[in-house]
């Protein structure tokens, strides 16, 4: 399967230092949406071991001005997904990410949309083994980063 690449190929190269970029720092972290959008159609699922969170999802659905979202009833946009350094690796993840999509299959999403950069390789890999599609690589989505190059990868929540 190509995941959408259409015969490009992603390549991996190591940089020195490591590009580390922290997206809270740049005030886009999950506390300060609800100061821009109407958040009522969006959830939150969350993964506790015991009473620690290991990780979390956030979904973005039906919601006015969020440009990802393309003006579509039918797209859901996974629009943070973290675990935590001491779970990777466990499964919590792809379980955060499986239950993302069955939230935006209820709502009668044919699609969900991933957000990621060439720079977050762990999340292209990640992306590619849940099934997601690479659909759009934009080089210029970042002036503020212009290293950066976007890249939207889709999962058809239609699939068994």
């Amino acid at each position: 399967m190509s995941n959408g690449l259409g015969g490009l190929v992603l390549s991996e190269e190591e940089v020195d230092p490591p590009y580390l970029k922290d997206y809270d720092a740049h005030g886009e972290g999950p506390a300060s949406l609800a100061d821009r959008w109407d958040v009522s159609n969006w959830t939150i699922i969350a993964a506790f071991d015991g009473r620690r969170r290991a990780g979390g999802a956030l979904v973005a659905w039906k919601t006015p001005g969020v440009h990802m979202l393309e003006g579509r009833d039918d797209l859901a946009v996974l629009w943070d997904i973290r675990v935590d350094a001491e779970y990777r690796r466990s499964g919590i993840g792809s379980r955060l990410f499986t239950r993302a999509a069955e939230w935006a299959q209820q709502r009668e999403c044919h699609q969900m949309k991933v957000e990621t950069q060439n720079i977050n390789v762990p999340a292209c890999r990640f992306y590619a083994r849940q099934g997601c599609e690479l659909g759009v690589i934009n080089r210029h989505a970042y002036s503020d980063f212009p290293e950066e190059v976007q890249l939207l990868w889709y999962l058809d929540t239609r699939r068994p």
